[in-house]
C-alpha cells in the first residue's frame, strides 16, 4: 500500500459540547439562585451603611486613589457621563453572555471552564454579600459623590425601599468588574489573534465606569480580582489530549533490528 492510498489518521478526539438544553436549565438555575441570594441579604440597610462608612476610611488609610477624581472626569460633559451610565446598564450581562455563547459554540473546552470559574465567583460574592453588606459610594454622603444614574440616566436602580429586582447594598465584591476580567482572560486564553490582548481594555473600561459612576469602591474591585484570582487558581483548564506521533520512533528501530538481521555478516572480519 503507498502512500498516496494509506488512510488518512485520525484526528485527535475534540471535546464534547455539552448538551445545549442542560446547559440552558444551568445557566438559569444559577441566575435564579443568585438573583433569590441577593434578596436574602436586604433589609440589613444600617449595617450596609456603617460597613460603607468602614471601607471608605479603610481606603483613606490604604491611601486609595479618591473616586471622586474618577467621577469629575466624566462629569466634563453630558454625553460622557451618559455613556458610561449606559456602560454599566447594557454591557455588563449581555457581554457576557455573548462571550458564554462564542465559547460554547467555537471552545467548547474553554465554555466549560469559563463557566465553572463564573459559578465560583459568583457563588463567592453571594456569600459575602450575605455576610459583608455594603451600601455604594453614591449612598454614601461622607464620599461627596453624586449619583450620575439618577441625575443624567439611564439608571437600573429605583428607590432601594421598592427595587425588588436587585439587591443595592450588595457592592462588595463587584461582579461587573470580576465578570469582566473573566471575559478578557477566557477570549485571550481561547484565541490565538495578536489582537487579543484588546480585550483588557473592557474589565479597563468597566473599572473606570464603576468607580466614576459611583458605584463601587476600589476595594470592591481588589476583592472581586481575588476571588477571580483564586478561581483560576483552582479551577484550571484542561490541557487537550496530545496525538502519539503514529509510533514512527518504533517502526524506525524495528526497521534498524531488520536490516541487521538481513545484513550478511563477513567471515574471518577482524581476524
Amino acid at each position: 500500500m503507498n502512500a498516496q492510498s494509506e488512510p488518512a489518521e485520525p484526528e485527535p478526539d475534540a471535546p464534547a459540547r455539552p448538551p445545549l438544553v442542560r446547559e440552558l436549565l444551568l445557566v438559569a438555575g444559577l441566575f435564579l439562585v443568585y438573583k433569590f441570594g441577593r434578596q436574602l441579604a436586604t433589609g440589613h440597610t444600617a449595617e450596609a451603611f456603617r460597613n460603607a462608612r468602614h471601607v471608605w476610611d479603610w481606603e483613606r488609610v490604604l491611601r486609595l486613589p479618591d473616586e471622586g477624581t474618577v467621577q469629575s472626569l466624566l462629569l466634563h460633559g453630558d454625553t460622557l457621563v451618559h455613556v458610561a451610565n449606559t456602560y454599566y446598564a447594557f454591557v455588563h450581562f449581555p457581554a457576557t453572555l455573548a462571550f458564554l455563547v462564542w465559547l460554547y459554540l467555537r471552545r467548547p473546552a474553554h465554555y466549560v471552564w469559563a463557566r465553572r470559574v463564573l459559578a465560583a465567583v459568583t457563588g463567592a460574592a453571594l456569600v459575602l454579600h450575605l455576610l459583608f453588606p455594603l451600601a455604594p459610594p453614591r449612598m454614601l454622603g461622607a464620599t461627596g459623590l453624586i449619583d450620575t444614574a439618577r441625575l443624567f440616566g439611564p439608571s437600573v436602580y429605583g428607590p432601594p425601599r421598592t427595587d425588588t429586582l436587585s439587591n443595592q447594598f450588595a457592592a462588595m465584591p463587584s461582579l461587573h468588574f470580576g465578570w469582566a476580567l473573566m471575559l478578557a482572560i477566557g477570549l485571550i486564553v481561547a484565541t490565538r489573534t495578536r489582537w487579543r490582548w484588546l480585550w483588557l481594555l473592557h474589565p479597563l473600561v468597566t473599572l473606570l465606569v464603576i468607580v466614576g459612576t459611583a458605584n463601587h469602591y476600589w476595594l470592591d474591585v481588589i476583592a472581586a480580582t481575588a476571588l477571580l484570582g483564586l478561581a483560576l487558581a483552582v479551577l484550571r483548564l484542561p490541557r487537550p489530549r496530545q496525538r502519539p506521533r503514529c509510533g514512527l520512533p518504533h517502526r524506525r528501530s524495528e526497521v534498524r533490528r531488520r536490516s541487521s538481521a538481513e545484513r550478511p555478516e563477513l567471515v574471518g572480519a577482524g581476524r
